[in-house]
């Protein structure tokens, strides 16, 4: 599908995750490792338009989903994704809200 995921509905966007992970999965079995990855990111941001970003507050800090150890302290949001800091990093840098796992501190909120 070739439309923008914040103009798809739920149900559109349901669809399309669904269709991205068998994609996913047949680049996976063909070894096919960039095309593999290139869906797995497609997947994340198209999760990330299922979530409510007034969910996700400044100065929070969050577990990253892949790496519970990681976290990442939200400096700002815009739209669907969280800019902010990795592990207390100086590097500010933008990621979707469907990596980030639980809130592990209160922000200012």
């Amino acid at each position: 599908m070739n439309a923008q995921y914040s103009r798809m509905t739920e149900e559109a966007l349901r669809e399309e995750i669904k269709e991205l992970r068998v994609a996913a999965q047949k680049a996976e079995a063909k070894g096919m490792i960039n095309e593999y990855a290139v869906h797995e990111r497609k997947i994340l941001m198209a999760e990330a338009y299922l979530l409510d970003p007034a969910d996700y507050e400044a100065g929070a800090v969050y577990s990253m989903k892949d790496d519970p150890a990681e976290t990442f302290e939200i400096n700002y949001m815009n739209g669907v994704f969280a800019w902010g800091y990795r592990n207390s990093g100086k590097k500010l840098e933008a990621v979707p809200i469907s990596v980030l796992g639980n809130k592990l501190s209160q922000g200012e909120g």
